[in-house]
């Protein structure tokens, strides 16, 4: 049985009610610079951890990393809401929105 399309529905979902809920949330807390840095601090972090933790069933490792990254680096955010922008990251990487690649959108 092929659940690739639940997956995807599932992602989608966070993905709104991160867009919806989360984001005007976190908008109203932080001024348009320390959100701009704050994604970009998460979306590098879930990058990195998807570079180094390859294949599947290892998504606590992943997340782990991402936190001790930020935390590392003086990014704390509530966990709810780290939760949301890892998912939405992630989200953003595996639909091409994001390119390990080519780095962050804006980015040179």
């Amino acid at each position: 049985m092929n659940i690739t399309p639940i997956i995807e529905a599932v992602f989608a979902l966070i993905a709104a009610i991160v867009t919806a809920v989360v984001v005007p949330y976190i908008k109203s807390r932080t001024t348009a610079a320390q959100q701009t840095e704050i994604a970009a601090w998460v979306r590098i972090a879930v990058t990195a951890a998807e570079q180094i933790y390859n294949g599947t069933g290892r998504g606590q490792e992943k997340k782990k990393y991402v936190e001790d990254w930020l935390k590392a680096h003086g990014v704390t955010v509530d966990s709810e809401k780290l939760d949301a922008m890892i998912e939405s990251a992630v989200y953003e990487l595996k639909n091409g929105f994001l390119t390990i690649e080519g780095g962050l959108p804006g980015t040179p």
